[in-house]
C-alpha cells in the first residue's frame, strides 16, 4: 500500500494570471501558500486485474477506458497502468468547488501515489508539470497552473508563469515573526457554497482575451504580487490587508459571478468588524472567505457572520509527500 498526502493552498494575489490566455502574452505571477489541510490518496495492488476507485462514488471496472472519473482515467493512461490497482481518496475538508485548489491537489496526490506504486521517485516540478498536462491538455479543463505547483512544492512561494510555458518558483523569505503574525491574523470562513471553478475561469479567460480593461485589471493584480511580497520582506504584515482588498475589488471585475450580493454583504460586515481586507479564495462565487484582521478582531467578525464557519489552519512548509510506503510482494 502507498499513501500520499498533499496540501491544499491559499492564494493571495495574482490569481488568474496563471492561465494561458494571460501569461503567454508577457507572463503571470501568483503569491500563495500551502496550508495544513490535505488530500490523501491510497493506492494498493488489487487481487485481480481490474480497477477499483473509491471517492464520493465507487467504481469497479475491468479496464481504464471504462472509468467515469476522468482525472483517474487520464493519470492511469499517462503512467501506462492498465489494471490490478485499487485507489481511494479522502480530504480533510470539503474538496469540490471551495477555492483551495482541490482538483489539482488531487491530481498531484494521485500521480505521486501511482508513481510510488510503480517504484518511481517523483520531484515536485515533475509532479506539477504532469498534473498540468493531464488537467489542461488531456482533460481540457479551462484552468491555470498555480494549484498544481502549490500542491507539489508546498511552502510560501511566488510562482512566475512565463510565456515559454516554464514556471519559476521562488520562496518568500521573511522573518519567522512576520510569517507568524500573518498566519495569526488571517481568518478563514467556510461559506457553505460550492460552485464550478471551471465555468468561472472560462468566463474570465474569455474576458481577458476580448476586453482590454479586464486585461489591465489583471496586470494590476500581478503588480500586487511584488507589493505583497515586499510588505512581508519589510516586516510589515499589516500592509497586506489593503493589498488583498484592492486585489479582490479587481478580481470581481474580471467576470460576472465572481461575487454575489450575499458575498458582498458578508465581506462588508467583515470590514466593518475590523478586517482591513480579504477575498473569496479561488475562482470566486463561494467556498472559503478569508479576511486579514488583527487577531483581537476575529471574535467580532465571527459574531457578525454567524452563518459562516471558522476553519483554523496553519501554513504548510512541505508539498506532496509519500507518508506510507509498503510495496506489494
Amino acid at each position: 500500500m502507498i499513501i500520499s498526502r498533499t496540501p491544499l493552498r491559499m492564494s493571495f494575489v495574482g490569481g488568474g494570471s496563471d492561465m494561458a490566455d494571460y501569461y503567454r502574452h508577457g507572463g503571470g505571477m501568483v503569491v500563495s501558500t500551502a496550508i495544513n489541510k490535505y488530500i490523501y490518496v491510497t493506492v494498493n495492488k488489487k487481487f485481480d486485474s481490474g480497477i477499483r476507485v473509491a471517492y464520493s462514488q465507487n467504481e469497479e471496472v475491468k479496464s481504464v477506458g471504462e472509468l467515469d472519473h476522468k482525472l483517474v482515467r487520464a493519470a492511469l493512461t499517462h503512467l501506462s497502468i492498465e489494471g490490478g490497482v485499487e485507489i481511494t481518496t479522502i480530504a480533510d475538508i470539503p474538496s469540490r468547488g471551495t477555492g483551495l485548489g482541490s482538483s489539482s491537489t488531487f491530481t498531484v496526490a494521485l500521480l505521486h501515489a501511482l508513481r510510488a506504486f510503480q517504484g518511481r521517485h517523483s520531484g515536485a516540478a515533475e509532479l506539477a508539470e504532469a498534473a498540468c498536462d493531464i488537467e489542461i491538455n488531456v482533460c481540457a479543463e479551462p484552468i491555470g497552473k498555480q494549484d498544481q505547483y502549490a500542491a507539489a512544492f508546498g511552502g510560501f512561494n511566488t510562482y512566475e508563469f512565463l510565456p515559454d510555458e516554464t514556471v519559476k518558483v521562488t520562496p518568500v523569505v521573511v522573518q519567522p515573526q512576520t510569517l507568524d503574525t500573518l498566519e495569526s491574523n488571517l481568518l478563514m470562513l467556510y461559506t457553505g457554497i460550492t460552485r464550478s471553478a471551471s465555468e468561472l475561469l472560462q468566463k474570465q479567460g474569455e474576458g481577458v482575451r476580448s476586453d482590454l480593461t479586464k486585461r489591465q485589471a489583471l496586470d494590476r493584480m500581478v503588480g500586487f504580487c511584488g507589493d505583497f511580497r515586499a510588505a512581508l520582506e519589510r516586516g510589515r504584515p499589516d500592509d497586506v490587508g489593503p493589498i488583498l482588498h484592492e486585489n479582490w475589488i479587481l478580481k470581481k471585475s474580471l467576470a460576472q459571478g465572481v461575487s454575489s450580493s450575499v458575498i458582498d454583504d458578508w465581506y462588508q460586515k467583515g470590514l466593518s468588524s475590523g478586517a482591513t481586507g480579504g477575498k473569496i479564495l479561488g475562482a470566486g462565487a463561494g467556498g472559503f472567505l478569508v479576511f486579514y484582521a488583527p487577531r483581537e478582531h476575529h471574535a467580532r467578525i465571527c459574531h457578525a457572520l454567524p452563518q459562516l464557519r471558522p476553519i483554523p489552519f496553519q501554513f504548510e512548509r512541505f508539498g506532496s509527500q509519500i507518508i506510507f510506503f509498503h510495496p506489494a510482494n
